[in-house]
């Protein structure tokens, strides 16, 4: 894995670093912070809500059933390690070097 990288690949699957930020105003991704995704979800951070969100979001921007995004580490924290298996599309127009929020 590159230092200075959100993700890498494991065999067909991808292994995705985020930070993610509940209770936004609308569902996005915004760019790329401190070697993480940075994504924006409306969900709050109760009960899961925010987790099970994410992982619909992200499958939907990688184009696979959320049953191929697994939640491997971080479920009760911010940053979260997510692995997609075989994705089918990669995401676009990921802005780097965001500024510190």
């Amino acid at each position: 894995m590159a230092e200075d990288s959100f993700y890498y690949w494991q065999g067909q699957n991808l292994i995705l670093h985020v930070r993610l930020q509940p209770k936004a105003s609308r569902n996005e991704i915004i760019g790329v912070h401190d070697n993480q995704l940075k994504v924006r979800l409306t969900a709050p951070p109760i009960d899961g809500k925010a987790n099970n969100a994410l992982c619909k979001f992200i499958a939907k921007s990688f184009a696979v059933a959320p049953r191929h995004v697994e939640l491997i580490s971080g479920a009760h924290n911010r940053q979260k390690r997510l692995l997609i298996r075989a994705p089918q599309q990669l995401i676009k127009d990921v802005k780097p070097n965001l500024s510190t929020s």
